[in-house]
């Protein structure tokens, strides 16, 4: 049994003897591309979300939990919302953005024309839909008298009743509105809105307060309307939508507005769809949407990207208030080039070992497929050296014995040595021979061996014997 592992053990470690140079040269290959393509990602990756309480920031959270399933830590970035978070990926303070579309396409950008600020941002796709919500006070909008609107004559003693619906944005003129904060791209958008209907900035008591803040303004009666463009997810619209007293508002125009800012789509807020039960909205509402879209930098690493696309179709994929199935995420409304990973996820079909393999070996296998096929096809014609390596090793030992074996037929061919010096060290040579271990595909050489020492020791056994050296004795010499 010692002996058949000692012959198993000898037999490895030719072969590994064989194969280590080319192992060496593989894997000294494989650090190269591995330390040259970087595939597995960093653990950790900045989200810009949004102000706190918004639908962005429930979608962070969201990508939290997505992310901690394969050990990626996704730290979320507060910003003022969608503007402030485009900056923030710009400057490189943040990884990963939710950006609305039409952000930073306004007419007051003050960039120069020959710049690009989005150089290097690229799309994982279209998200959802951010409605253009316009909440107001029915009984404010039912009590603005003609009296408090410059120009307009006399004030009526009683308004008329179908005053208390917003029909015309042209209504909202000398109420009090919120427009939404600073940052959040919405007071801009809103001002170029209201001056296409012919509402200047003086024609209307204009703030910026952050939505939650707006929304108790609106429901204590210091404000009469508010706008903020988010998802219906928003805790501030579910809280609104079913406020008393706060009614919501049909954009009128849309289809006209939604060809004058590209960036805008109409949807509809079906009848129902807020609460079935009270028939909540009552009819459906034609309402104004722009696109958000889940922007990164060329400079993200490509798993992390991967990452985020797949989990934009868990967290997106389904129906919304605004959408079927499946509308998202897409490429078809994204403003920015769409990444090959984004693409992938939305477009393609994932590779079939994800589904087996955990995140790091499937990144890995992604990213080094191609230098793993090219190091292979490099291997093949290499590998032919190990056979004829791995031989020689083993003939070389029954090989390595011929000399001995020569260096003793010399001796007995020159009549060199006594016969019994000559087969003890025969006699020694075959000892030796049979204790050498070789595989048995090379048994044949190994009694070859033992067969030459054994001719060898009968034609030594079959030579005369020397005769002893003639002495001379003192009468020869004479």
């Amino acid at each position: 049994m010692t002996r058949h592992v000692s012959q198993a053990l000898l037999s490895l470690r030719d072969m590994l003897a064989s194969v280590g140079p080319v192992l060496l040269f593989a894997i000294a290959l494989l650090g190269g591309a591995y330390w040259w393509l970087d595939p597995q990602p960093p653990r950790t990756v900045v989200l810009a979300t949004g102000p706190a309480g918004s639908a962005y920031a429930e979608f962070g959270q969201r990508y939290v939990q997505a992310l901690a399933k394969d050990n990626i830590r996704v730290q979320l970035l507060e910003t003022e919302g969608p503007e402030a978070s485009l900056q923030a990926l710009r400057e490189g303070r943040a990884n990963v953005a939710f950006v609305r579309g039409g952000t930073d396409n306004g007419p007051e950008s003050d960039l120069d024309e020959d710049e690009d600020p989005n150089e290097g941002v690229v799309s994982l796709g279209a998200l959802f839909y951010e409605p253009l919500w316009v909440f107001y006070r029915p009984a404010a909008l039912a009590g603005a008298t003609d009296a408090s609107r410059p120009g307009k004559g006399p004030p009526k003693k009683e308004p008329a009743p179908p005053a208390a619906v917003l029909r015309s944005l042209n209504q909202l003129q000398g109420l009090r509105i919120n427009l939404d904060e600073a940052g959040s791209g919405v007071p801009e958008l809103m001002r170029r809105l209201l001056l296409a209907n012919g509402l200047g900035p003086t024609a209307f008591i204009a703030s910026e307060l952050p939505p939650h803040e707006a929304a108790e303004a609106l429901m204590a009666g210091r404000i009469d309307a508010m706008v903020l463009m988010t998802a219906p997810e928003s805790p501030t619209v579910q809280r609104l939508l079913l406020q008393p007293g706060v009614a919501l508002a049909e954009v009128p125009q849309a289809d006209a507005l939604s060809r004058r800012f590209p960036f805008l789509q109409t949807v509809t807020l079906p009848r129902g769809m807020v609460d079935l039960a009270r028939d909540l909205p009552p009819d459906d509402v034609g309402m104004l949407a722009a696109t958000t879209a889940l922007l990164t930098h060329e400079d993200t690493h490509p798993a992390l990207r991967q990452l985020f696309a797949q989990a934009a179709q868990q967290i997106h994929g389904g129906a919304g208030w605004f959408n079927g199935a499946r509308d998202f995420p897409n490429t078809r409304t994204s403003e920015l080039p769409v990444s090959p990973e984004g693409d992938r996820a939305i477009n393609g079909t994932p590779p079939f070992w994800q589904r087996y393999l955990p995140f790091w070996a499937s990144n890995l296998l992604e990213r080094m497929w191609l230098v793993i096929g090219g190091l292979i096809v490099l291997l093949l014609p290499i590998s032919r050296v190990v056979p004829p390596l791995y031989t020689y090793r083993v003939r070389q030992r029954v090989f390595r014995w011929y000399a001995r074996l020569r260096e003793v037929e010399a001796r007995m061919e020159d009549g060199e040595g006594d016969t019994t010096e000559l087969l003890n060290e025969l006699d020694e040579l075959d000892r030796v021979a049979s204790q050498i271990s070789v595989p048995l595909a090379h048994a044949d050489e190994l009694y070859a061996l033992r067969n030459n020492i054994e001719k060898t020791r009968r034609r030594l056994l079959a030579r005369p014997a020397q005769a002893p050296a003639p002495t001379l004795t003192a009468n020869a010499a004479r």
